[in-house]
């Protein structure tokens, strides 16, 4: 699973050991979480962008990884709509994106380095802790909800009305339209906590 590379005298880095890594990490950081999910590439946008580790309890938390094995080039749009979503973001990267990666993340995401240690384990080090995300839209953060879950909470709030026969973004811009920013967060984490029964990777249903 570890290669050393070539041209350099340094192991590097891969998606899939970072990732299990990471997972252990997690799950010992927030062993007490009364109320915990990780969910591996929860997608956001209907799928349009997948973030690689989506950490919920009391918040939702989103971990990037850019091994050293992959590229950056699709971290700027990443970004961008990863901002409208979570409450919370860190960027997990090799050693060699580190100084181009800190040009591209907004100053408020977390940064943590991994790489490979002399007995060939990965190992972490923070290098920035997460701020609170200001840049998050009530839509987007609506459109991590399958239709029906969307539907369901409206039903709740009585103000399904009109729209329940309408394309699914009718019904996510009405939850943003009545719901208050928190009490939406509130609804979308408790949704995600509970395992979905037709969960499928890349599948989104309408």
């Amino acid at each position: 699973m570890i290669e050393k590379q070539k041209s350099k005298n340094i192991l590097s880095t891969n998606d899939l050991i970072i990732r299990s890594a990471l997972k252990e990490v997690l799950k010992k950081k927030h062993a007490k979480d009364k109320e915990l999910r990780i969910i591996d590439e929860l997608g956001v946008q209907h799928g349009s962008v997948r973030i690689d580790i989506a950490v919920i309890n009391g918040i939702m938390h989103g971990y990037e990884i850019k091994s050293d094995r992959d590229t950056l080039a699709r971290l700027p749009e990443q970004t961008t709509e990863f901002n409208t979503v979570f409450d919370q973001l860190t960027l997990v990267v090799g050693k060699q994106h580190l100084y181009r990666a800190v040009h591209i993340v907004p100053d408020w995401w977390g940064i943590t380095i991994a790489r490979i240690n002399s007995k060939g384990k990965v190992v972490f080090q923070i290098i920035r802790e997460p701020e609170d995300n200001k840049e998050q839209d009530k839509v987007s953060i609506a459109r991590l909800l399958w239709r029906n879950e969307a539907l369901r909470i409206l039903e709740e709030q009585n103000q399904a009305y009109g729209v329940r026969s309408k394309p699914r973004e009718f019904v996510y811009q009405r939850l943003a339209d009545v719901l208050e920013a928190d009490t939406l967060k509130e609804k979308v984490r408790k949704t995600l906590l509970v395992p979905r029964k037709d969960w499928r990777f890349g599948l989104t249903p309408v």
